[in-house]
């Protein structure tokens, strides 16, 4: 293997050479002990061929994580999980509403408002210290998906007829200052660059770096019930479908289980699963 390079598959469907080093990155990234990532690697360079796809490594990397610690399991399996959340993308804006909350904004989600030309559906409105903040989430159900300059192009001309129609209202309590864009898989630079210069907020997976989608989750806990490795697929889809979306929203209300027929064992199970994944 130390003489053989072997080239892989990414998720965006790009090759590039395997990095034994980037795997035990984001298995640390799981807080997985350096024990646990040296199981694991030494699970998958056995099975290592030219062309593999990250996705069939991630997938025998998550089930040799699973065996040894399920909270480093579901932390590794983030990105996924947030695939999950679909195919609307309704659990995602819980999910940034939610992600705001910890940021100390009061959020509403779905509004629908009156811009100077035409109304608007806004996935996201958010207010803190007397300035309003229109955000539009966008979902993808594959990560190889990425958002382009024609993203930020259109939700700028939304934003700023939103704007002008807000701000000359004199019967609004704060200005509308920003548009976000938040997004669940990544931005092209273009639309990164436009961004900037427009002065729209952007959000995404990676994007701000060390301040993505990512490490947010990770550092306010706002972990996905899809996350959760102690559910069953159906079940999570009930859950959902009830409008729990977070691990902590179900700790708050563990009678859902009940209701969608979990044992009394089982229900434990996963409400310690919830605890240690959220240090509760």
């Amino acid at each position: 293997m130390e003489n053989k390079s072997i080239t892989i598959e990414k998720f965006n469907g790009d090759m590039e050479e395997f990095d034994v080093e980037k795997l035990k990155t984001s298995l640390r990234r799981s807080k997985a002990s350096e024990s646990e990532v040296d199981k694991v690697v030494e699970n998958i360079i056995p099975i290592l061929y030219d062309g593999i796809s990250s996705k069939k490594i991630y997938k025998k990397a998550f089930s040799m994580l699973k065996k040894q610690n399920r909270t480093s399991a579901s932390k590794y399996s983030l990105k996924r999980a947030i695939l999950d959340l679909g195919p609307t993308g309704f659990p995602f804006e819980r999910l940034i509403g939610a992600l705001l909350k910890h940021h100390g904004f009061t959020t509403q989600v779905s509004v629908t408002l009156q811009g100077e030309c035409v109304t608007h559906e806004v996935d996201v409105l958010a207010e803190k210290d007397g300035n309003t903040y229109a955000i539009e989430c966008k979902f993808h159900a594959d990560f190889r998906t990425s958002s382009s300059v024609k993203v930020p192009l259109y939700i700028n001309s939304r934003f700023l007829d939103l704007q002008k129609r807000w701000n000359d209202n004199a019967k609004k309590k704060s200005h509308l200052k920003q548009g976000w864009i938040v997004t669940n898989t990544r931005f092209t630079s273009d639309a990164i660059d436009y961004g900037k210069c427009v002065g729209l907020h952007l959000l995404s997976w990676d994007y701000p770096e060390g301040d993505g989608l990512k490490q947010n989750v990770d550092k306010y806990g706002l972990y996905p019930i899809t996350t959760l490795t102690k559910l069953k697929k159906r079940e999570k889809d009930l859950i959902i479908e009830n409008k729990i979306i977070l691990t902590k929203e179900l700790y708050e209300s563990p009678s859902i289980l009940d209701e969608i027929g979990l044992k009394p064992s089982r229900k434990k199970k996963v409400l310690d699963e919830i605890k240690a994944l959220c240090d509760l």
